[in-house]
């Protein structure tokens, strides 16, 4: 499971890298990709980290970590203009991606909360 978050972390910086290369360069535009792809990569090297984490508490800080930057990177494309529709649906597919990698983290941290109670039981 972790090397699947691990490629699909991946694949979706490297499309929105793609993607927002060819947004037009105003400078809107700039500042919204600069921080979307900050973010977006930052959720797949945040998850690398959290496959190294050392314990039950180190492994949901980073899960922390991750959730807040995918987080983000759903909020920054959400500002284009509405000029931009030819990037909508790419976009879309983008948001709905990351929606779902919250929502493995979310029940990620879910179960290793349930997991470090348990186990000082």
């Amino acid at each position: 499971m972790k090397n699947q978050i691990q490629l699909r972390t991946k694949k979706l910086a490297l499309g929105i890298i793609s993607l927002y290369d060819r947004l037009p360069g105003s400078v809107p535009n700039q500042v919204i990709s600069r921080q979307l792809i900050r973010s977006s990569c930052s959720v797949g090297a945040n998850y690398r980290a959290v496959c190294r984490a050392k314990s039950y508490a180190d492994f949901i800080n980073k899960l922390n970590v991750v959730e807040e930057e995918a987080d983000e990177s759903i909020f920054w494309p959400e500002l284009l203009p509405d000029p931009e529709c030819g990037f909508r649906e790419p976009v879309s597919a983008f948001i709905t991606e990351m929606d779902e990698i919250v929502s493995i983290v979310v029940a990620a941290k879910k179960t290793a909360k349930h997991n470090m109670t348990n186990q000082k039981s």
